[in-house]
């Protein structure tokens, strides 16, 4: 997944803890979703932009669509890095990228992609981008 110059990065830290394993003492899949929300929370504290605010505003994200790709396992006591990416497109819709890594080793364990798109209170599909997030963009220098 290469970066671009204009996408915004934030990187989190995990400690895999006993919860997280399977009787085999591996993460468990799902888990690797978890540590990609970990990512988005991070990221929008991070930039100023998290899930708060769009609630305020009257504006839901749902995931759309999420995917993983897994690479090799994370097990108990193993600490994570997620590297999530902010994907800048011109469609009304939040788009991120994930890398996990092995902190102790740098190694990709895995990879994804989620994409939430905006609703009003009514459940109605926003083709916009909501006006304060537009204008988080432009601070950003993304718009």
């Amino acid at each position: 997944m290469a970066l671009h110059s204009d996408q915004l990065v934030c990187r989190t830290k995990i400690q895999v803890r006993f919860s997280d394993v399977d009787s085999m003492g591996v993460v468990w899949h799902g888990n690797y979703i978890k540590y990609f929300e970990d990512g988005r929370e991070a990221f929008g504290n991070l930039y100023g932009i998290n899930y708060m605010d769009f609630y305020h505003k009257g504006v839901l994200i749902p995931l759309v669509k999420i995917n993983c790709d897994y690479k090799k396992p994370l097990k108990y006591g193993d600490t994570a890095v997620v590297e999530t990416r902010f994907l800048n497109c011109e469609a009304a819709r939040l788009q991120y990228e994930y890398v996990i890594y092995r902190n102790e080793t740098d190694e990709v364990v895995a990879t994804g992609l989620s994409v939430q798109v905006f609703l009003t209170p009514d459940m109605e599909l926003m083709l916009d981008f909501p006006p304060f997030f537009l204008e988080w963009k432009k601070k950003q220098g993304l718009a």
